[in-house]
């Protein structure tokens, strides 16, 4: 049994949320989302809260119960309040500046990375060894961060490279003589 799946999710102040058959819509202050739940499970919203409940007892309807859950959840946070990632730059050289809407990144390669946001996100460098990768839209937040650090994934010897502001990276001992 889900235990996230049965607990409802409250609608917060601020936020009109409408349910059409399997889909879930979501309009706040930062915009509007929609989701479409799977038709393995059941969707209503009553007294001012979204239910989800499985269709029947299979494998397969109790696997999207809490799925559906967490994402009308993450729908209702994102309108509301919506979301951000921070990334840090390690390495002697590694910067970020902001080129209009874009990012550029100096990662040690004979070229600049130019990162284009996609729709819907917004990226700001504080300071140079510092991203931050906001919008309303969590999945897209954490997509976007992740194709940030891509570029140069943290490597354990030196620590050099872009990661997570709450990531920790496992340190290897050099080579010894």
């Amino acid at each position: 049994m889900s235990r996230i799946g049965k607990k409802p999710v409250a609608v917060p102040e601020g936020v009109t949320a409408t349910v059409e058959g399997q889909t879930v819509t979501a309009k706040g202050p930062k915009g509007e989302l929609q989701f479409v739940v799977n038709d393995e499970v059941l969707v209503k919203m009553e007294d001012g809260q979204v239910s989800v409940d499985p269709r029947d007892d299979t494998k397969l309807a109790r696997s999207r119960w809490g799925l559906s859950r967490t994402m009308v959840s993450n729908i209702m946070e994102g309108v509301k309040n919506g979301f951000e990632k921070k990334l840090e730059i390690n390495g002697v050289g590694y910067r970020a500046a902001m080129q209009g809407a874009n990012v550029q990144l100096s990662l040690g390669f004979s070229h600049e990375v130019i990162y284009e946001a996609p729709e819907g996100i917004s990226i700001a460098c504080p300071k140079p060894t510092e991203i931050v990768v906001s919008g309303i839209d969590k999945q897209k937040v954490g997509q976007v961060a992740a194709e940030i650090r891509s570029y140069r994934p943290p490597e354990p010897y030196k620590g050099k490279g872009i990661k997570y502001a709450d990531e920790m990276i496992f340190r290897k001992e050099g080579k010894k003589k």
